[in-house]
C-alpha cells in the first residue's frame, strides 16, 4: 500500500470554489501570487511546451477590461442584464489572473492536449490558492473565446484564447456544499 497524504486528501475531498462575488480585497499580493501561480503551473504539459500564460489583472487594468466587455456585449447584441453581469466579473474582482491558452506547434503534441493542459492550469491555481487560504473562482463566459474581445482586452495571438479568469480574494463567506456526482454511476470497471 503506498504512503498515503491525509492532509491533501482531506484537502481536495472538502475543496470548494467559492462564488466570484463573494470575494472582496485583499487578493494575493505579488510574492503570495508568485507562489499560486508557480504551484499551478505544476501540471501536465507533454513535451514541455508550456502551451499557458498568464495576465494578472489589477486596479485600473479591471476596469478597463469591464468597459471593453461591456462594449464587445453591446456590439454582439447581448441584453442589458446578460452585459451587466459579464462587467461584473471584471468590475468587482479584485483580482483576476488570466490564463492564456497559448497552443503551441507541435508534430507530437496534439492541440487538443495542449487546451487540456491549460484547463488543468486553471484548477491548480484556484487548489494552490485555496490552499494558501485565499477565496478562488475558476471562470469562463462567452468572451473567452471572442477574437475581437481579447485582442481588444489582452492582445492575444491568433489562435490564443483564454482557459479561465481565475479570480482571487478575500472569503467572505463559506459557499455552501452542493451536490456531488454519483461516482458508481459515472464509473464502468473494463477488465478484459
Amino acid at each position: 500500500m503506498p504512503d498515503a497524504n491525509p492532509a491533501a486528501l482531506a484537502f481536495l475531498g472538502s475543496r470548494r470554489s467559492r462564488p466570484a462575488k463573494t470575494l472582496l480585497a485583499p487578493a494575493p499580493g505579488p510574492d503570495a501570487l508568485d507562489t499560486i501561480l508557480t504551484l499551478g503551473a505544476r501540471v501536465p504539459d507533454h513535451g514541455k511546451l508550456e502551451p499557458w500564460r498568464f495576465l494578472v489583472l489589477t486596479d485600473a487594468a479591471l476596469t478597463r477590461v469591464a468597459d471593453q466587455a461591456t462594449a464587445r456585449a453591446t456590439e454582439l447584441g447581448f441584453e442589458a442584464e446578460r452585459q451587466t453581469k459579464i462587467a461584473a466579473m471584471f468590475r468587482s474582482a479584485p483580482l483576476i489572473v488570466t490564463v492564456v491558452s497559448a497552443p503551441k506547434p507541435s508534430d507530437k503534441i496534439p492541440e487538443f492536449e495542449q487546451v487540456l493542459s491549460a484547463g488543468a492550469v486553471c484548477l491548480s491555481i484556484v487548489n494552490a490558492a485555496l490552499a494558501a487560504g485565499w477565496g478562488a473562482n475558476w471562470l469562463s463566459g462567452p468572451l473567452a473565446m471572442d477574437g475581437p474581445f481579447l485582442d481588444a482586452a489582452f492582445g492575444l495571438a491568433p489562435g490564443e484564447t483564454v482557459a479561465g479568469f481565475i479570480v482571487l480574494g478575500t472569503e467572505t463567506s463559506p459557499p455552501p456544499e452542493r451536490p456531488r456526482p454519483d461516482i458508481a454511476a459515472i464509473t464502468r470497471w473494463i477488465s478484459a
